[in-house]
């Protein structure tokens, strides 16, 4: 460790942040949003009565969450061209470029998963919401959108968010795209400098403190909410 350089982390941290992290970030997030909304209605179809609906949605469910990301993520990279060549008509593979490819995988994976998640939580809600609901003149629609999903999310956002950061952390598999996200980042930039074990052992500092800071944040928000139970 005398011959760590500490400068060149400093003089790389404008491109380290600037573009590695903002772009594991943007993905992130915006990959969360995607999921959540997809995965919301996966739980929906597996908890219809439409034995059909409930297969279609326990199919995707369990196809996801039986390949490894990392393969997800090859298969995509060269097959979304091919599916929006073929969706536009265009007759040939339409490039839709690196983050487009990461975000659509990230979204359909990770789908699965909050799927599972929303579908234990709209269970835990008590069946006398539902009876409630529809005392009250609602349809199903109506029930869920105004009694049931906001308890749901409620009940399950801890685990929700404790999914999130374990998305953040496989953002860095993109990496074997290419792409330009932090680990993407700091691999560059150890390869121009030749400064491998700087680079890496501060990526896994970031990676660290990035997830262990969500992870109280989460547990706290979870005290908190079992206390308001």
């Amino acid at each position: 460790m005398g011959h760590f350089d500490f400068a060149v982390i400093i003089d790389a941290l404008p491109y380290l942040l600037g573009t590695g992290l903002v772009f594991t970030l943007k993905l992130t997030v915006m990959s969360t949003l995607l999921a959540l909304v997809l995965g919301t209605i996966l739980a929906l179809m597996r908890l219809s009565s439409r034995r059909w609906v409930s297969a279609l949605a326990g199919g995707y469910v369990n196809i996801f969450r039986a390949l490894p990301l990392i393969l997800i993520i090859f298969w995509f990279y060269f097959l979304v061209p091919y599916i929006v060549g073929w969706l536009t008509g265009a007759g040939a593979p339409v490039p839709v470029g690196g983050f487009t490819s990461a975000l659509i995988t990230f979204t359909l994976f990770e789908a699965a998963y909050f799927c599972e998640i929303m579908r234990a939580g709209i269970q835990s809600v008590p069946r006398g919401q539902f009876d409630a609901g529809y005392a009250l003149g609602l349809n199903y629609f109506g029930v869920m959108r105004t009694i049931v999903l906001p308890q749901a999310f409620r009940n399950m956002t801890p685990v929700l968010l404790t999914q999130v950061i374990v998305l953040f952390q496989d953002t860095s598999l993109v990496y074997v795209l290419s792409l330009t996200d932090f680990l993407g980042a700091a691999n560059i930039v150890a390869q121009r400098d030749g400064r491998l074990v700087e680079m890496f052992i501060f990526a896994a500092i970031v990676y660290f403190v990035i997830s262990y800071v969500a992870s109280r944040l989460v547990r706290r928000l979870q005290l908190r909410t079992a206390v308001v139970r």
